[in-house]
């Protein structure tokens, strides 16, 4: 009911002018047992992210289901994205502002987000392994893969997040479109002759840009 609660004001007052008192009132909940469950407002977009993490991850699951081409599955998963963050989208901008500062628990960076994120990333694992491209990768390669599909699908979301095209129909349209790059992308790295690009990509990324996400790491 909180969280509801919350949801449905930041829709109609915005995120900054939205206060945990008039959730509390709203909710027909006391101040201090609003806190109990949320210690600020900070951890209701907490929230929020890990009930969007889960629906968008059962929503993927079910349209994956008998489908093995590795492009197919990619633009699924992203694409139910899409779809599951669509009633949010009006608001989403308003807390943009807070979840781009690197120190805010809102980062989809931030330790506070690591449940979401696993979440996630545990959805792209899937999106590989179950697809007919998996055995065909460097074991190594496919082991950072789940995290930079993931890094992927923040790429659309920041995008997502300044479309205001009708359903975001730009946004869409990109996904479309950058799916099937990327697919080739990856496809490519399992040839001989790609490999020591593919040492020199896997280098940087261990390197610089996992170390950059909180509590995950390729191990």
């Amino acid at each position: 009911m909180i969280l509801e609660t919350a949801m449905r004001l930041f829709q109609e007052r915005g995120y900054d002018k939205t206060t945990m008192r008039a959730i509390a009132a709203e909710a027909g909940v006391s101040v201090g047992n609003a806190y109990y469950y949320f210690s600020s407002k900070e951890f209701l977009i907490q929230g929020f992210y890990d009930r969007m993490t889960y629906e968008h991850a059962a929503d993927a699951r079910r349209r994956l289901a008998g489908t093995k081409d590795f492009t197919e599955r990619l633009e699924i998963a992203v694409s139910s994205w899409l779809d599951c963050a669509a009633p949010y989208h009006e608001f989403a901008a308003q807390f943009f502002r807070t979840a781009a500062d690197p120190n805010s628990a809102l980062s989809p960076f931030s330790n506070e987000s690591h449940p979401a994120r696993a979440t996630a990333v545990e959805l792209f694992r899937e999106v590989l392994t179950g697809s007919e491209l998996a055995p065909k990768l460097d074991a190594e390669l496919a082991e950072l893969l789940p995290d930079l599909l993931w890094l992927n699908l923040m790429i659309v979301v920041l995008y997502w997040v300044f479309d205001r095209t009708p359903d975001t129909e730009r946004t869409r349209e990109y996904v479309r479109r950058s799916t099937p790059m990327v697919a080739r992308i990856i496809n490519l790295s399992r040839y001989r002759v790609f490999r020591p690009i593919v040492r020199d990509a896997k280098g940087l990324i261990q390197d610089f840009i996992l170390p950059t996400i909180g509590k995950t790491a390729a191990k």
